[in-house]
């Protein structure tokens, strides 16, 4: 388990929120009003949090490496 930490602990309120710790939201710039995705594992009892921002960051490079590919393969004559 390289490159992971443990941050601590947050306990689930009445209300189903749960607060980050701080080390966790300077770390990755985690802001107040930030909208953050959950996504989850239901198997393996994960659930992992991601900024709206990154993940937008993450797909638009996504986009452009599948736009480059698409070109380099239209440019040696694939279909």
């Amino acid at each position: 388990m390289h490159n992971k930490k443990l941050y601590g602990t947050a306990t689930v309120g009445t209300k189903g929120q749960l607060v980050i710790p701080s080390e966790a939201r300077e770390e990755y710039g985690i802001s107040t009003g930030d909208r953050m995705y959950v996504f989850g594992s239901p198997e393996s009892g994960a659930i992992i949090l991601l900024n709206e921002e990154k993940l937008e960051q993450f797909i638009d490079k996504m986009n452009l490496q599948v736009e480059s590919f698409r070109a380099l393969k239209h440019k040696n004559g694939n279909k």
